[in-house]
């Protein structure tokens, strides 16, 4: 078994292939390692770590390298039980929507007049070239960022500097503090960065509503002769 192979097995999960090849160099590298034992230390300790390991991975098993052209950054996973699949503010089907999730939605139907949906599973953007990406890729139950300065943050801040030096024209939105800390790692000549506060309701109100991400995302989109993102 190869190292790549196997360091993505001992963490329960598969990369889909092209970003396994874009990121090789990473899995091998120290800090990886030491997030490998550390993973490997928890399940031991009979830690409860959400999302499950399969789904780990989700937001790059549905959004293959050569198909992201929107960025949407969060923090860390959601830390209740059921809620993390792997994609930064998405929930599974059935589960109620989170408020930071919920303000999104809201933003979406005044931007553009998209009905608010009942569902809160982001699955669909992904699967249409939208990298819903975490900083942080685990997290214990109801401990929120617990798995801080563990490794992700070394390994995401990889995933955004590809994206920015192998690809072109990829809208990266950048909700809240946090997020608009990794525009040093974005080429912003050759991309595009749209600002604005937290989808928070601790925040939404000073300049995440009535940002127009999402018509503003599909119009630079258009604009380089993609298709635009069905909201």
């Amino acid at each position: 078994m190869s190292e790549t192979s196997n360091i993505s097995s001992a963490v329960n999960v598969q990369i889909e292939e092209s970003w396994k090849t874009v990121l090789q160099e990473e899995f091998c590298k120290s800090y990886f390692l030491d997030l490998k034992k550390f993973l490997q230390q928890e399940k031991t300790n009979g830690q409860i770590i959400y999302p499950p390991g399969s789904q780990i991975f989700n937001s790059f098993n549905l959004c293959p390298f050569e198909k992201v052209k929107v960025v949407i950054l969060g923090q860390d996973p959601y830390h209740g039980i059921g809620q993390a699949h792997g994609l930064c503010f998405s929930v599974p089907e059935g589960v109620q929507t989170p408020p930071s999730l919920v303000n999104i939605f809201k933003e979406i139907n005044s931007d553009i007049g998209v009905a608010i949906p009942s569902s809160g599973n982001l699955e669909r953007w992904a699967k249409q070239g939208v990298l819903l990406l975490n900083a942080l890729l685990t997290v214990r139950a109801n401990q929120a960022a617990s798995h801080h300065k563990r490794g992700w943050e070394q390994f995401t801040d990889k995933v955004i500097q590809k994206i920015s030096e192998e690809k072109s024209g990829v809208v990266f939105l950048l909700w809240g503090r946090f997020a608009q800390d990794k525009s040093s790692l974005i080429d912003s000549s050759k991309h595009f960065i749209l600002k604005s506060a937290h989808p928070s309701p601790l925040s939404a109100y000073n300049g995440f509503f009535g940002c127009k991400h999402f018509s503003k995302t599909n119009e630079l989109l258009i604009q380089q002769g993609k298709t635009p993102v069905n909201w």
